[in-house]
């Protein structure tokens, strides 16, 4: 028997997809499967890439039936390519069944995400940037999309809206500028007794230098910024604030910027621009 106790969280998530899948029941399973009929599983690569998503499909087997045992050839951050064996699970099979689906959906988007994710990394490779993921996510998959960007070695941003003040263009407009968005957050600090990190959204130099005028922020995105731009804005902050990139960049443009001097880059193509990698469960 495999015993794996998954945070809360995590079990959350599995309960609420697997919900979606199941409904009242895994009919086809429950109509054609014998209840103790028992059977095993292998979990076959068909593609090539990085591997992710092995801890979430123990907690998913886990989830549907403890007493499913469980045998692991990969682990996450592997590289994979076709014919190789994953893991091979064995039990009860409509317990296989139940859970096969929403296995194979999570660990084929998050080792799409995570190959993806590895080759931006490689490509910034012996520069101080670090690559970033967003908030330009899978409603509801979320957890598992930053987890597979960090298996391919990207940095997690804020989680969501309740971990950190970023104070963005369209923040900086609804507030009447830079200095007025600034001393608003600065106070809701203050009067809700928190110590949320403050980062800040600059648009062009004016914006950049209004916010060094003030200060008090941990640190400083620069978007859509040039990578000549970049580069003597990164200069003028001379290490003050943290720095991050933003805007459009890709794989193409991606070293320019990380060599600029950069603290961060982030890019939203790490989760929304992406190509699932194959993955099968076969019965054996």
């Amino acid at each position: 028997m495999f015993e794996y106790q998954a945070p809360e969280y995590i079990q959350h998530f599995i309960k609420e997809a697997l919900q979606e899948d199941l409904g009242d029941g895994d009919h086809t399973s429950l109509a054609t499967v014998p209840a103790s009929a028992t059977g095993s599983a292998s979990l076959l690569v068909k593609d090539t890439g990085v591997l992710a998503g092995v801890e979430l499909a123990k907690a998913i087997f886990n989830y549907v039936d403890p007493n499913l045992n469980l045998t692991f050839f990969k682990q996450d951050g592997d590289w994979i390519e076709p014919g190789m064996t994953v893991l091979e699970v064995s039990g009860l099979s409509q317990s296989i069944l139940k859970a096969e689906r929403l296995v194979l959906n999570c660990m084929q988007r998050m080792s799409g995400i995570a190959t993806y994710t590895r080759s931006l990394v490689q490509i910034i490779h012996g520069t101080k940037a670090k690559l970033l993921d967003t908030r330009k996510t899978t409603p509801n998959f979320r957890l598992a999309e930053k987890w597979a960007c960090k298996i391919g070695g990207s940095t997690n941003h804020r989680y969501g809206l309740f971990d950190m003040i970023l104070i963005k263009d369209n923040h900086v407009d609804f507030a009447g500028g830079i200095p007025a968005a600034l001393e608003k957050a600065f106070a809701y600090n203050l009067l809700r007794d928190k110590k949320l990190a403050i980062e800040i959204e600059v648009r062009n130099e004016k914006e950049l230098d209004e916010v060094l005028e003030i200060g008090g922020v941990q640190r400083i995105m620069l978007d859509n910024f040039s990578p000549s731009q970049l580069r003597d804005a990164v200069r003028k902050i001379n290490g003050r604030f943290i720095t991050e990139a933003s805007g459009g960049i890709n794989e193409t443009t991606l070293r320019a910027y990380a060599e600029t001097g950069v603290d961060f880059i982030s890019v939203g193509a790490l989760t929304h621009h992406i190509k699932s990698l194959d993955l099968s469960l076969k019965a054996k």
